[in-house]
């Protein structure tokens, strides 16, 4: 049956969009057919990036989140990603408490993955900490360090909250930082993570030659780190 896998970690600015979308390329990139749903009501990323594979969802309407589950239960030989926006966990919680969606998708044999994008503030540690509190055993987690702005973790290393998050067999990975002029241009340029890794010789302002193997560098290590994981 389909994996979901729902990308959050409820701070903003964490880059939780930014896996959305290597999680999209990757599975492009190895043909394995997904579907995304987008739960940004301002600027989502995938709808943005990948609209030809995602359809926009609205956060607090039980009927638009329902489509995650009937599409997976529809489509079993589907990936459903799903970006979820920052301060959305509450009415996805609620959703997923007052429908039975776990107990569904466990009769159905759907797996859910919970992503947890995190930076290496005490804010993202706390988060996880209470994800954990609500959750515990009943979600599949992958941890993702995302080096944006630090690559010291070892706030979450001391607290005791990632040993917790590991005896409930979360895995964990890193996702490592693009260089910051590389990534304003692939964002300024509407660019995939296709499109940014080949020649463009449309634009003003397309990625230099460099520019470009350093995408190239940056997305082995990220697939590398996805196999790891598996999806």
């Amino acid at each position: 049956m389909a994996t979901i896998h729902l990308i959050g970690g409820e701070k903003g600015g964490v880059g939780k969009s930014v896996v959305a979308r290597l999680l999209a390329q990757y599975m492009i990139d190895h043909e394995i057919p997904f579907v995304g749903f987008d739960t940004d009501k301002s600027h989502g990323a995938l709808l943005r990036f990948y609209e030809g594979y995602a359809s926009p969802t609205v956060i607090d309407s039980y009927q638009s989140l329902d489509n995650i589950i009937e599409t997976a239960a529809e489509l079993p030989e589907h990936r459903i990603l799903v970006d979820l926006a920052a301060q959305t966990h509450h009415p996805l919680a609620q959703w997923i408490a007052e429908s039975g969606v776990l107990e569904l998708a466990d009769e159905l044999g759907i797996t859910i993955n919970y992503w947890n994008v995190m930076d290496s503030g005490k804010d993202s540690v706390d988060l996880l900490d209470k994800l954990l509190d609500q959750f515990g055993l009943k979600l599949n987690y992958v941890l993702v360090q995302n080096q944006l702005r630090d690559d010291n973790f070892n706030l979450l290393e001391f607290s005791g909250v990632k040993d917790r998050a590991l005896a409930l067999n979360a895995k964990v990975i890193t996702l490592k930082r693009l260089h910051a002029p590389v990534m304003t241009k692939i964002d300024n340029n509407n660019y995939s993570f296709w499109a940014a890794k080949n020649k463009d010789a449309d634009s003003l302002n397309s990625l230099g030659l460099l520019e470009r193997q350093r995408v190239k560098t940056w997305l082995n290590h990220v697939y590398n780190e996805i196999e790891a994981v598996g999806v």
